[in-house]
């Protein structure tokens, strides 16, 4: 079998059945109390918000939504198919494909109630830099290891300082997950990590002012967490190509 293929579907299957997890991981996460929700993302809270007006939803009934667990397996399937076929068989895949349900169960949260727990990215953290150091140990490349660490510290600082500059218009969740997205497209190269990170606030910008139009979300608190995940995505599909033309012209 091809070996592209045969990553699409082990990526496919692999997180696919994690994706059946998804409620579970959420109904883990520990309820906002009123006072994190009204300190918001100053707060040292085990979820940030940009803006919360109302308390948010409980995670334990977004766990019991009818059909998250199916509709979550379907989206990871998804997702796994196309990010085994974009990495292929290299450690990326360890570093992406088991990943994908916890991104889609961040991508769930966020989208409902505007937060994104740091219950699971804290979890994310540990889990994706234990596999970068084992990676670079593995594969005897520790240009990856500081390919990773320039990711995390651009994506993160990047979304740091937007947060410092206007704190109402971005939480620092989006912080935090800027950090794990960066320390996994930077294992990649430059290429995937900036491309993802533009990509990120791209789709931001146009999808999220299109949905503001349309009155699917608000025009000044729709989740970003969502679209962040979407251009690192795009970051992995197409960034080192667009990379390599823009370098060598």
């Amino acid at each position: 079998m091809d070996p592209t293929l045969l990553a699409v579907l082990v990526g496919a299957v692999v997180a696919g059945l994690g994706g059946l997890l998804v409620p579970w991981m959420i109904a883990q996460v520990p309820e906002v109390e009123p006072e994190e929700s009204e300190q918001g993302a100053e707060a040292d809270a085990t979820v940030d918000v940009a803006t919360v007006d109302d308390p948010p939803e409980p995670f334990a009934e977004i766990a019991r939504l009818p059909g998250l667990g199916w509709r979550s397996a379907v989206a990871s399937a998804v997702a796994g198919a196309v990010v085994g076929g974009a990495v292929g068989w290299e450690w990326a895949f360890v570093l992406w494909v088991p990943f994908v349900p916890l991104y889609v169960a961040l991508a769930v949260v966020d989208w409902r109630t505007r937060l994104l727990p740091t219950y699971l990215i804290r979890r994310a953290y540990v889990a994706l830099g234990l596999l970068v150091a084992l990676g670079a140990a593995v594969t005897g490349d520790p240009a990856g290891l500081l390919r990773a660490g320039l990711g995390l510290l651009v994506a993160g600082g990047l979304y740091g300082v937007l947060w410092f500059i206007y704190p109402r218009g971005l939480g620092f969740g989006d912080v935090r997950l800027a950090g794990v997205l960066g320390l996994a497209l930077g294992w990649l190269g430059w290429g995937p990590l900036l491309v993802g990170v533009y990509a990120g606030f791209l789709l931001g910008g146009v999808i999220g002012g299109l949905l503001s139009l349309l009155k699917v979300v608000e025009r000044k608190g729709f989740p970003f967490g969502p679209f962040m995940l979407l251009g690192a995505v795009v970051g992995l599909l197409w960034g080192a190509d667009l990379w390599s033309r823009l370098v060598t012209g």
